[in-house]
């Protein structure tokens, strides 16, 4: 008898599943793939092999075969690298992996150079027979193996982009805020209590806090921080940023909430991937190919927090390291010569401090002029310029509703159908023009480079005429259905109808910039002027039908200067 003969083989019984597999197999397929039908099919298997005695059996369960970066695979092969396993025994070529070259690699140079004996059964496939490893049907069934993973990748791409289309959460965790309804699993609901700490953290934010010291301010109250929380529900997540041994609340970590606009509402879906179905790494997607979709979930923060917390993000509004707040015009008080931001000075003199803003460009820099003006005068005139702009905007309010007990609706539609007309117009020239070209091509008033100039001019007016066409049909449409809520920007001003002191949330929500020149001279842009001028042209065009009060409205203006 040959030595081959009386060889003892010690084999690992390697078996694997992937989560793709129970996705898109049929029942019966899936219950074939099953860990214990692959174990079961290769005990039986080697009931009658007398030169094969199983050492181990190494389990991968919902790992993908195109990558062999799997735990119980590079198990296997630590054995084999000691000499404790010499025979791999798998249920056919696709349970031992998908990917064509590595495959190939292990299967015909990586196990005959290691005296590594490979069986798999149902592909009648045995390195150790002189048949039994055939040199074009084992690459060519790899290669159907490696096309049918990247089969199962488009099916499971696609899928999953239609769902995000459809509005349907896809992530296997949940935004710090929400989880997922238990009546449907790609839902999101607002998680009561989280949604609660997301709620004040806009809040602390909205009244001058910096994050660091929101953040602060969760640990020292023994909030968990969103890791933690997970885990506190029994989730257990890969955290590869923690430090300490229970991860914190940080100044990061509160940012990421204040810029996520999944609490007003919005879920923004797409935005990492892999280039294919081989490479793991995830990379960027452009924000072009970003998935959008509004009020798809019950919102936590209103949209208007939410776009003044966003506002208030964009400015440099640091702390001093006294103080957990900024001050009140920090970040709308500007230098009126450069733009640069107002910061506040303290200066003592006579046994007191007095507060001043300054420019902070003259203080870093001496390239301009102070600008100084006590801190107390500065918000007192603000103070008592807003209250004026208040008062202004009630009674706007007031002779709206007045415009709108008469047939001022009329004169809106009649304007717009008069902007439509003329788009109509410039859309229906623009394609004569158009038109006209190949007759002055043909006849050689024009080159065939600038035919194809003045082709491409031509359509693209056409084009946005013709798209300012159907937005203004659809404008008259809402107007005609009143469905437009034109009037709710004035609901901010209302609730400050009688404020008596400057609080920073006043501030940030009603008033956009503040231009200082000096003491004397300060300018002040409000929120929502662009609304405000849209109002008061209305109450001009209805004058003419209403006789509308024209002493009121002359008082009534959109920037207020001192």
């Amino acid at each position: 008898m040959n030595n081959s003969a009386e060889r003892i083989y010690h084999a690992a019984i390697y078996v694997r599943l992937s989560k793709e597999d129970g996705d898109v197999a049929s029942a019966a397929k899936a219950e074939s793939n099953s860990i214990s039908n692959q174990k079961n099919l290769i005990r039986d298997f080697l009931k009658d092999k007398d030169d094969i005695i199983v050492v181990s059996e190494r389990v991968d369960d919902g790992y993908s075969g195109s990558s062999f970066e799997r735990p119980a695979f590079q198990m296997m092969m630590g054995d084999i690298k000691r000499g404790t396993v010499d025979c791999v025994i798998v249920k056919d070529l696709s349970r031992f992996g998908r990917e064509y070259i590595d495959s190939g690699k292990y299967i015909e140079r990586l196990f005959p150079a290691l005296g590594v004996r490979f069986i798999a059964v149902n592909d009648h496939i045995d390195s150790k027979e002189e048949n039994g490893r055939d040199d074009i049907v084992v690459p060519f069934k790899n290669l159907m193996n490696d096309a049918y993973c990247r089969d199962i990748s488009i099916k499971i791409r696609s899928h999953l982009e239609v769902k995000r289309k459809n509005g349907e959460y896809t992530g296997a965790f949940t935004p710090y805020g929400y989880k997922k309804d238990e009546n449907d699993r790609n839902r999101l609901v607002p998680d009561p209590y989280a949604a609660g700490v997301v709620k004040e953290i806009f809040r602390m934010k909205l009244h001058g806090m910096s994050q660091t010291a929101i953040a602060d301010q969760l640990n020292r109250q023994g909030i968990l921080s969103p890791m933690e929380y997970k885990h506190s529900l029994g989730i257990r997540i890969q955290d590869n940023f923690r430090t300490h041994g229970q991860a914190e609340w940080s100044s990061m970590s509160v940012r990421r909430i204040l810029e996520n606009e999944v609490y007003v509402g919005t879920l923004v879906q797409g935005k990492r991937s892999t280039p294919n179905h081989k490479i793991k790494k995830t990379v960027d997607r452009p924000e072009e190919e970003w998935i959008r979709i509004e009020d798809s979930h019950e919102p936590v923060i209103s949209r208007r927090e939410f776009d003044i917390v966003r506002k208030l993000l964009g400015m440099d509004t640091r702390t001093s390291p006294n103080e957990e707040e900024v001050y009140v015009l920090s970040g709308l008080a500007v230098c009126a010569d450069c733009g640069a931001p107002m910061i506040k000075r303290n200066v003592p003199a006579g046994g007191k401090v007095y507060s001043y803003y300054i420019c902070s460009k003259n203080a870093a820099t001496r390239e301009c002029g102070t600008h100084r003006i006590p801190k107390d005068r500065l918000e007192g005139i603000v103070l008592d310029v807003l209250r004026a702009h208040i008062a202004d905007v009630l009674d706007m309010e007031r002779i709206l509703a007045y415009i709108d007990t008469v047939p001022f609706q009329e004169l809106e539609i009649r304007e717009l159908e008069r902007q439509k007309e003329e788009k109509e117009q410039e859309a229906q020239r623009c394609r004569e023009l158009r038109d006209m070209l190949y007759e002055d091509l043909k006849d050689g008033v024009v080159s065939k480079d600038d035919y194809a100039e003045l082709y491409e001019g031509y359509s693209g007016r056409r084009k946005k005429a013709e798209e300012a066409v159907r937005k203004l049909s659809r404008k008259i449409q809402d107007v005609a259905e009143a469905k437009t809520d034109k009037y709710e920007w004035m609901r901010c001003f209302r609730e400050y109808r009688n404020i008596s002191t400057l609080s920073r949330v006043a501030a940030v929500e009603l008033i956009d910039r503040i231009r200082v020149s000096d003491k004397n001279h300060i300018e002040i842009d409000f929120a929502f002027d662009d609304c405000f001028q849209s109002a008061l042209h209305q109450i001009r065009q209805a004058d003419v039908k209403t006789g509308t009060d024209n002493s009121k409205k002359a008082e009534i203006q959109g920037k207020e200067a001192v």
